[in-house]
């Protein structure tokens, strides 16, 4: 099936796992703040959820910043004659900046209590949030050599698992508000099947595709790769979420935040592997 050959080292280390985890969240997060200005019952959570956002936003950049060899260099994304716009790297970059200056300007405008500046602000700063996901899936989709990763669905999953995941994070700043903890089941629920539905249909291209796509699916659905994809993602953190959300159980303030605790383990997990699996295979073949 494939030609064994040696490979120094996978392209794309643990670390971006991680940073699109975080950023993920944020974007999660700045969904629900601007939601609450539609929605009175995600309103208990509007500032908090904002201001976790921030604080991920600097982890998140934290991390990026850490990874480069020449940490320095990151002041090169603030040089628009230095940015290669054919890139989504660069894209990205300048989507991250523009979205970090419109949640400072959100939440100062929520200190002040400038509820139609700050309702204006958190729209802008919603739709800049969307591209954070999407840009990161882009990252990977531009490897056209690359199984799994270079489907046009994988920005389409990082959305709804961005959404999945600061549910979760929100059901645990909502506490006991009824109401809050309400919406967010629906939000979990909804965009945790969503998750389930594509992981479906990757699953299936890619195990029914050419040789490359084959020993990507073993990687994935094997071995400690397997138990991470397919234990832990799948089978704990998407759909025994939506099982315990559609019980009884799950209509109570604990079964809204165990099912989140899943989804953010499940969430960390599947980036992680799809991430770094399809990657495995070039240190092989």
């Amino acid at each position: 099936m494939g030609d064994y050959v040696w490979f120094h080292d996978v392209s794309w280390h643990a670390t971006y796992a991680i940073y699109f985890f975080v950023i993920g969240i944020v974007a999660g997060l700045t969904f629900l703040s601007f939601l609450s200005w539609h929605n009175e019952a995600l309103k208990p959570i509007r500032a908090s959820s904002a201001w976790g956002a921030l604080v991920l936003l600097a982890i998140g950049g934290l991390l990026l910043i850490a990874d480069l060899s020449q940490p320095l260099r990151f002041l090169n994304i603030l040089n628009p004659f230095y940015l290669n716009f054919g890139s989504p790297l660069a894209w990205g970059a300048l989507n991250i900046v523009s979205f970090g200056i419109a949640l400072v300007v959100y939440l100062f405008m929520l200190r002040k209590g400038n509820g139609g500046g700050g309702r204006w602000m958190a729209g802008i700063a919603a739709l800049l949030a969307l591209g954070l996901p999407i840009y990161t899936g882009f990252d990977l989709t531009v490897h056209q050599s690359r199984p799994v990763w270079n489907t046009p669905i994988i920005p389409v999953l990082f959305v709804a698992m961005a959404i999945a995941s600061g549910s979760a994070v929100a059901s645990l700043l909502a506490g006991g508000n009824a109401a809050t903890q309400a919406t967010l089941r629906q939000y979990l629920l909804w965009s945790t099947g969503a998750v389930g539905v594509m992981l479906v249909s990757i699953l299936g291209t890619t195990h029914h595709g050419g040789s490359a796509q084959e020993l990507t699916y073993l990687i994935l659905t094997t071995g400690t790769m397997g138990l991470i994809f397919v234990g832990i993602g799948i089978v704990a953190g998407t759909a025994a979420p939506i099982v315990l959300l559609l019980a009884p159980f799950g209509r109570q303030q604990f079964g809204v935040v165990l099912a989140g605790l899943l989804v953010l383990a499940g969430g960390a997990a599947l980036r992680y592997a799809l991430l770094m699996g399809p990657q495995q295979l070039q240190t092989l073949y």
